[in-house]
């Protein structure tokens, strides 16, 4: 399998080189973090109000009262590739907190049998050497209440690291801005992802990819370009949390995707395109959480030529005590999009656990 992956990092290496400037890439930064949220199928940009907003809103680290950290971790496609995620946060003062996070997507011990073949057509399996290949994406976060009661606002400052073995490594750099407000009842949010187009510079090792070049005829001719953006991205939420006899409680919200480009989402033009996703918590107490969610509206294309409206079910549960909460996600329920099933586990750790 791995060999494979391995492969078609080569072919996709190769594709893209037709490209003047790659439009599309960072994905690892879009899948998500925290159980809690992938449990609400990442409808959380309006009521993220923890150390997780680092990532879904950073307005909403205004509303911390001490520090928090948060640790969480994924497996994809059948366990080959392994998601992390690690995050801090703190208020400064009672207006602004500040975060930082760091993602990593990686697959390990990748087997490179570029050299497999010696010079004389024989098979050398002690020439079989691994490698990994991982995604970094550092952000610092800065939140603030503005003077109009309710409403916030958030940026971050992102680092991209990009690494395939010794092959290819690049450098990224990106902005994000977001906006909350907050009323009795209502909850409203605007996330805008990359809006400086993140941009991305790689570095290829032209002797590495000498040794490969000519490998598959009629590809991996040419170096592939070396410059890639991330295109801007927009999420709108809506929320509000309804309270029955003090004890249960059920938060609701429904978001709205944009990206701005043509793609299969449900609502989809030359300009832009719409997906919905909507999430459910049922807690009691606020000590333990059932969530629900669906989303990832996709236009799927069937082999008789008619089409049909794909989504991603979602569900989780979670468990909170004195500061300590746990939380467990099942995405991709049903098998309702082209994902493979992931268990999500995420920890959030309060430091009113040290009082």
């Amino acid at each position: 399998m791995k060999e494979k992956l391995f492969l078609l990092i080569v072919l996709i290496s190769a594709t893209l080189g037709a490209q003047t400037v790659r439009k599309y890439s960072n994905e690892f930064m879009n899948i998500g973090v925290d159980a809690a949220a992938f449990g609400m199928s990442n409808a959380v940009v309006a009521s993220s109000g923890d150390v997780n907003s680092g990532y879904w809103n950073p307005a909403g680290l205004v509303n911390l009262e001490d520090k928090q950290i948060s640790l969480m971790h994924a497996s994809y496609f059948a366990n080959i590739a392994n998601y992390d995620y690690a995050a801090f946060a703190m208020p400064l003062d009672d207006r602004s907190a500040v975060g930082l996070s760091v993602i990593r997507f990686g697959v390990d011990d990748i087997l490179n049998t570029t050299q497999l073949i010696d010079s004389e057509g024989n098979i050398d399996y002690n020439r079989i050497s691994l490698f990994s290949t991982a995604d970094y994406g550092v952000t610092f976060s800065y939140a603030r209440k503005l003077p109009l009661d309710g409403l916030n606002y958030g940026v971050n400052a992102k680092v991209i690291r990009r690494i395939i073995g010794d092959f290819a490594s690049s450098w990224g750099f990106g902005l994000d801005a977001a906006v909350q407000f907050r009323t009795d009842k209502w909850m409203f949010g605007i996330m805008a992802r990359d809006i400086t187009t993140t941009f991305n510079a790689w570095s290829i090792d032209e002797e590495k990819f000498a040794e490969i070049q000519g490998a598959v005829e009629g590809q991996n001719q040419d170096l592939p370009e070396t410059t890639e953006i991330t295109i801007p991205k927009l999420q709108l939420g809506m929320a509000r949390k309804f309270v029955y006899r003090y004890d249960f409680s059920l938060l609701a919200e429904v978001d709205l995707n944009f990206r701005f480009a043509e793609t299969n989402d449900v609502i989809s033009t030359s300009f832009a395109s719409i997906t919905p996703s909507l999430g459910l918590e049922f807690a009691y107490i606020d000590m333990v959480y059932v969530r629900g969610g669906v989303g990832n509206f996709q236009n799927i294309k069937q082999l008789d030529g008619s089409d049909s409206v794909g989504f991603q079910p979602n569900i989780g549960v979670g468990f909170r005590y004195k500061g300590i909460q746990v939380d467990y996600a099942l995405t991709d329920i049903g098998d309702q999009s082209a994902a493979l099933y992931s268990n999500v586990f995420s920890l959030k750790l309060d430091w009113e656990i040290f009082r």
